[in-house]
């Protein structure tokens, strides 16, 4: 079976993984804490294998994160494309994951300050 190499960006020698930002609450994080959403016919679809092609956007699997992005209309913007996309799929599936958590609090994306050099 022949290997084909890593693209770079998911290739890292110090054993740390990549990190996005997610386009609801602006924040940095390591790729296993977000879920990709790739645009697919009009429609936000989330990709949970990461490996759907087109451009992909980052988001906390989060409902707050969620309703931030809707409202800032981040997708349309993250994905590049033109109108308005139905986020129907990734509402159901953050619920899911919410109603799979019921008993456990989902930890909040933590907001943190932006350091700004004093010289």
């Amino acid at each position: 079976m022949v290997r084909h190499p890593q693209p770079s960006s998911t290739r890292r020698t110090d054993g740390t993984s990549p990190v996005r930002l997610c386009v609801g609450c602006r924040q940095r994080a390591s790729v296993g804490e977000l879920s990709r959403v790739v645009a697919s016919d009009g429609r936000l679809v989330v990709d949970e294998r990461r490996r759907l092609p087109g451009r992909g956007a980052w988001l906390h699997p989060h409902p707050d994160c969620l309703s931030k992005a809707e409202r800032r209309r981040a997708f349309p913007r993250a994905l590049r494309v033109r109108g308005v996309l139905d986020t129907a799929r990734v509402r159901h599936y953050v619920e899911r994951l919410t109603e799979s958590k019921a008993g456990v609090e989902l930890p909040r994306p933590e907001r943190t300050r932006k350091q700004v050099d004093p010289s």
